[in-house]
């Protein structure tokens, strides 16, 4: 194993630290955890392409700790009340949509090649500013409450538009998938 996938193995491994902290109100733990979590995943990925060494390990490793760390995050926020139940709901959907299109996909072509769409790219921006703007607000003491609620907004409008694109870019593959097998 080599050392960015280190590091995103040690992000995977932060996770329940990052919930413990949340559930037992240490939110300036929580926010700094979150913040070193950023940092590290730009320098794994500054370290793969600067050493030459992307895995296959890593770019599933990598997405994957990303994707737990944030999801847990909401799920916690939301459990919390940090943040609306309604869009802790739509978030993971739209992920377990995403996950679920692309095994399915991948049961259908054995051909899996995950291709994020710009406005996904757009989301999980919007997911993270969200997260970290919730978290700094209560670790930091800072008044934030229209900031926060703009941001869920935001959340909730890339997070529909995401999943739709998915839906939609799904729908022409499996027609595509029906035209070759007729």
């Amino acid at each position: 194993m080599n050392l960015p996938n280190l590091i995103s193995l040690a992000r995977l491994l932060l996770v329940p630290v990052v919930v413990w902290a949340i559930l037992d109100d240490e939110m300036g733990l929580a926010f700094w955890l979150f913040v070193s979590a950023g940092i590290s995943d730009a320098v794994d990925g500054f370290l793969a392409r600067r050493l030459s060494c992307i895995s296959v390990v890593g770019e599933y490793l990598d997405p994957l700790a990303d994707k737990a760390l944030l999801m847990s995050i909401y799920v916690t926020l939301g459990t919390e009340g940090y943040l609306p139940n309604w869009i802790v709901i739509l978030v993971v959907s739209r992920d377990v949509l995403i996950i679920g299109g692309a095994m399915l996909y991948h049961l259908l072509t054995q051909n899996l090649k995950m291709e994020p769409l710009y406005i996904s790219k757009i989301n999980t921006l919007a997911q993270i500013l969200l997260a970290g703007l919730v978290l700094g607000a209560h670790a930091l003491d800072i008044e934030a409450d229209i900031a926060i609620i703009l941001g869920v907004y935001l959340v909730a409008a890339t997070t529909v538009a995401s999943g739709g694109g998915y839906i939609v870019a799904w729908a022409a593959k499996a027609a595509s998938l029906e035209g070759r097998s007729s």
